[in-house]
């Protein structure tokens, strides 16, 4: 069995070997490394009690990385433009995207409608929408006839992988 992941500052005692689900004991040590023991160690019966600290896995695992669906792979630069768009200005329409990027009509509608069945975005009932500054100030809009979309947490999850294994800002 392999070594859990912990966050950093802790680690796993060579002479008790905790795994989940044993019951733990942090004993801070003098180089500021929290080492975690099993309750009831031998070892911690001559450490000093002060320095025993009660630990529940749930507090030194670390989180897993994330990783994106299998749908990640059918993603191209124009949707994570796209996605961009969406982080930075908010709801949006395709029309008003296409300008924005300089795409066609049709791909705009087209990216959208992917990008919405992957869940990456979502559709934004009608409501009353904010005009982006620059084009009127602090001046609220009644939806118009346009279906405007949002980018998803699951987008956004995307987007920050996408820019993380990429390094770039397009």
């Amino acid at each position: 069995m392999s070594s859990p992941q912990l966050k950093e500052n802790y680690v796993l005692a060579n002479c008790c070997q905790p795994r989940p689900p044993d019951r733990l004991t942090g004993y801070y040590s003098h180089d500021g490394v929290l080492k975690v023991h099993r309750e009831g160690c031998a070892n911690l019966q001559k450490a000093e009690q002060e320095r025993l600290v009660t630990l529940l896995w749930s507090d030194i695992l670390a989180p897993e990385a994330f990783r994106p669906e299998a749908d990640f792979d059918h993603l191209d630069q124009t949707d994570f433009q796209i996605l961009r768009h969406h982080r930075q200005l908010g709801i949006d329409y395709s029309l008003k995207l296409a300008r924005a990027l300089n795409l066609s009509k049709q791909l705009a509608f087209e990216r959208h409608r992917k990008l919405r069945d992957l869940g990456l975005i979502v559709r934004i009932e009608p409501t009353m929408v904010q005009y982006r500054t620059g084009v009127v100030d602090h001046k609220w809009i009644k939806h118009r006839n346009h279906t405007y979309y949002d980018l998803t947490p699951k987008g956004l999850s995307y987007l920050d992988y996408y820019e993380g294994t990429h390094h770039q800002a397009d």
